[in-house]
């Protein structure tokens, strides 16, 4: 058994990252209309819906301890709600939604129902942006979910699981692997399901087979992942992924400037143009609950 200082430090350890920090529970400070939907697994979800111009509709994912609620996260939602309507919906197991998170495995799931939702509101083509284990969630997604996007956006995602060469990712499998981690964990607001009994599919693995324009970024400053990662899935991509490396850029939500959003959301219009968007699609994907 490690001495108390030594187990006070790991607990902290793998708070100092970008998203170490508890969600702020600033109900209503967030403009747009609530939203609540279940997913085909029967997990409840809490979202928001931000009307903005018409021509485009984003789905916004965001990272692992993140929510709807949290500044960088918010920040990024008004962002892209200058360019089109924005819908962001918490994962399960974090903010305001019901379930456990399971960190990538099941995650899927609440996207598919992200893009039903998106799909029933607006006509406009939706374009999936996820941030970090949001957007290795989306590059899944994209792939083997029932309601596809009509383009991709995956900003700081992981290439594959199990990746531990970084300080930060090595303090995150502390959280995911340790005992003591769920418990480190509800301190940052994320509730944790039980350890993966089959690896499910990597990013590196389906992207490949994305059918839909994709837009890779990746921060040359990111402390979690490496432009590697970016490098890796655009070659797995077969040459159907474009690739930033964006010089000075940190990790995800926190590392997105205004005007990375900006540039984002205008390759969103230009990746579409011209689309018309499936009408929405009834089932199994989701069911919204207003």
């Amino acid at each position: 058994m490690p001495a108390l200082s030594t187990l006070t430090a790991a607990l902290r350890r793998p708070l100092a990252g970008r998203w170490g920090r508890p969600p702020r529970r600033d109900s209503g400070l967030l403009p747009g209309t609530p939203v609540h939907l279940t997913t085909s697994d029967d997990v409840d979800l809490a979202g928001v819906w931000v009307p903005g111009p018409p021509g485009l509709t984003l789905v916004v994912s965001h990272g692992m301890a993140h929510s709807i609620e949290q500044p960088a996260t918010r920040r990024v939602i008004d962002g892209f709600a200058r360019h089109g309507s924005v819908l962001a919906v918490d994962f399960r197991g974090h903010g305001g939604s019901g379930g456990r998170s399971s960190v990538g495995r099941d995650e899927p799931l609440d996207t598919d129902a992200a893009v039903a939702l998106a799909r029933s509101r607006s006509a406009d083509p939706v374009v999936l942006v996820g941030f970090s284990m949001g957007g290795a969630v989306a590059l899944i997604q994209a792939v083997l979910g029932e309601h596809r996007p009509d383009a991709v956006v995956a900003v700081s995602p992981p290439s594959r699981w199990f990746i531990r060469q970084s300080p930060a990712m090595r303090r995150v499998h502390w959280i995911l692997e340790h005992p003591l981690g769920p418990l480190a964990a509800r301190w940052i607001g994320l509730r944790l399901s039980g350890p993966w009994r089959q690896v499910p599919p990597s990013p590196l693995e389906v992207i490949g087979s994305i059918a839909v324009p994709v837009l890779l970024v990746q921060g040359d400053a990111d402390d979690y992942f490496t432009p590697d990662d970016g490098r890796l899935l655009a070659t797995a991509a077969g040459g159907r992924a474009e690739l930033w490396v964006e010089p000075r850029m940190r990790h995800a939500e926190a590392g997105t400037s205004a005007a990375l959003i900006d540039r984002i959301a205008r390759w969103a219009a230009d990746a579409t143009a011209g689309q018309q968007a499936p009408p929405p699609a009834q089932g199994r994907a989701g069911r919204c609950r207003n």
